[in-house]
């Protein structure tokens, strides 16, 4: 039954070793925002992940302005 509730798989990913202060940092800022601390993770590296395809592109030659046009047509 549980499993009709997802449309598409999902993965787990546990992350080791945070250091507490980071761990606080994260839990005040997600509070702060009234969001969870999975957001604040997704959000943080999903924004990292376009910015690494951005750069990709950018270093295939591509002009800045095209490459904002497509990551734009994207959204």
């Amino acid at each position: 039954m549980l499993l009709a509730c997802y449309q598409r798989a999902v993965a787990n990913l546990q992350v080791k070793n945070v250091p507490e202060s980071l761990q606080r940092k994260i839990r005040a800022y997600a509070k702060r925002r009234g969001r969870t601390v999975r957001d604040v993770v997704l959000e943080a590296v999903t924004r990292e992940m376009e910015r690494e395809e951005f750069r990709a592109r950018l270093a295939r030659g591509r002009p800045a302005a095209r490459s904002l046009e497509e990551v734009r047509a994207e959204r």
